[in-house]
């Protein structure tokens, strides 16, 4: 397979009871990332992701390492058996960090602990608040502008086309939320633990600063985009400001995507990690992209097997 290809790290949420297991018990690669997380951090991460219930691995001090290192045990386990170079890298939310590991902006051990932080920031943030958030569906943008403006409340993603969440102080949602519906607007409330990507998140982003500056990130090898900008990001000073900036900021994972198209000419997009939402927000953006993932050990083999033919 010749491909040009792009790297898509998950986000929060697409965790799930189980993930990796499989993959740990086939791939070497894949183990030694899970064992040296559970070495770095002193806890254990694969205890995490294999055997703890949904309630537990929800909660973002625990989904987001759990994700990270997944995510990046995938990476391993498909470059041991399909060594490759991808053009671009990036990832939703959490999985902005993920990618910088990827693109060697960071090394493993400093990337799982800025990410530790920043979950345990957000689970302390989402603790002192009520927060809520909802998915807008086909929504004309300016009518939206103006509702979340009305209730005081923030977009928290623009995911792709006809797809934005909003998020903010959970009785602001939900009155957003009912306008919305008065206006025939399908929204979708989300069993999400505090409203992320909003105001409500300050607090985390201010703290989530120092953890940033004294993890010592450095120019990627690789392209890189950033949510906050939309778009390609090298500059490690701008890196550093736009990972702060995005615990609290709209996530343009929309605009990510159709960079990595334009700029990069991508033909395939590979998720790294739980589940496939990613795969579907690119379908949803350009369906000339092919999409694969990795979210278990038969979706790995249907990707190497792709890769290789």
């Amino acid at each position: 397979m010749t491909a040009r290809i792009a790297l898509l790290f998950a986000g929060q949420g697409a965790q799930s009871p189980g993930m990796g297991k499989d993959l740990y018990e086939k791939s070497p690669a894949a183990r030694r990332c899970f064992d040296m997380a559970d070495e770095i951090l002193g806890r254990s991460i694969t205890g995490l992701c294999f055997e703890a219930p949904a309630a537990e691995l929800t909660a973002s001090a625990n989904c987001q390492p759990a994700i990270f290192t997944f995510s990046l045990a995938c990476l391993a386990a498909l470059q041991e058996r399909v060594p490759f170079t991808p053009l671009v890298a990036g990832g939703l939310s959490l999985g902005e960090i993920t990618a910088l590991v990827a693109v060697e902006a960071l090394p493993f051990e400093r990337g799982l602990r800025l990410v530790a932080a920043r979950g345990q920031l957000m689970d302390e943030a989402c603790r002192s608040t009520d927060g809520a958030m909802a998915a807008v569906i086909k929504a004309d943008e300016a009518v939206l502008t103006k509702v979340c403006a009305e209730h005081d409340i923030d977009i928290a993603n623009r995911n792709c086309p006809g797809q934005i969440v909003i998020s903010g102080e959970r009785a602001r949602v939900v009155a957003a939320v009912e306008t919305l519906k008065a206006l025939e607007v399908r929204v979708i409330m989300l069993q999400v633990a505090g409203a992320f990507h909003s105001r409500l998140m300050s607090p985390a982003a201010v703290a989530f600063r120092a953890s940033v500056d004294a993890s010592g990130l450095c120019s990627p090898s690789l392209p890189f985009v950033q949510n906050v900008p939309g778009g390609e990001v090298g500059d490690p000073g701008e890196i550093a400001s736009n990972l702060v900036a995005q615990v609290k900021g709209t996530v343009r994972w929309e605009e990510c995507m159709r960079c990595m198209v334009a700029e990069r000419k991508i033909d395939t997009a590979i998720e790294l990690g739980p589940g496939n939402v990613l795969s579907g927000l690119m379908k949803r953006t350009d369906r000339a992209v092919a999409t694969l993932g990795t979210s278990c050990l038969a979706e790995m083999e249907k990707t190497i097997e792709a890769m290789e033919s």
